[in-house]
């Protein structure tokens, strides 16, 4: 079943109001509801416009304030060097494949690193081992195959 769109409606003073739950929430609210994987639109309350990426950027520019900063000043620069540019078109959907690429890799990490933390020491070394010895038998019969192929060589002397 698709999630049903959740509207949040900015006031001129600058509040949003959720419809879901109506109530008047918070940009962090706002931010929750990204974690959370939630569906919503924020849109200017009088004229029905689409607010989303400006509230989006907006917590995005405060996070970035506070801590430690994900978008250095040269990361910055050059995608403000790409607005105007040819290619403008081409580096949203680069950058969010980009992006998938890396939360992909990170959850598979992730994966890998709970299926070790549930492993002893010794299962880990013994696992090894024996990935090792499987290497090593394939090599051997690898060797040993490619051997039994060749023709024996008829000018050698015995």
């Amino acid at each position: 079943m698709a999630q049903k769109l959740r509207i949040i409606k900015k006031y001129p003073n600058r509040r949003l109001y959720d419809t879901e739950i109506s109530s008047y929430i918070t940009l962090e609210e706002v931010r929750q509801l990204v974690l959370d994987g939630e569906t919503f639109e924020v849109r200017d309350a009088k004229s029905g416009e689409d607010l989303t990426r400006s509230v989006l950027l907006q917590i995005i520019s405060e996070h970035e304030e506070k801590g430690q900063p994900m978008l250095s000043p040269q990361l910055l620069s050059q995608i403000i060097r790409f607005y105007g540019d040819s290619l403008q078109g081409f580096m949203g959907p680069y950058l969010e494949r980009s992006l998938q690429v890396f939360l992909d890799q990170q959850q598979q990490f992730r994966a890998q690193l709970n299926s070790l933390m549930g492993q002893t020491p010794w299962s880990m070394l013994n696992e090894l081992t024996e990935r090792n010895l499987d290497a090593w038998k394939t090599m051997q019969r690898g060797f040993l195959d490619a051997a039994a192929q060749t023709p024996p060589n008829k000018n050698r002397k015995g």
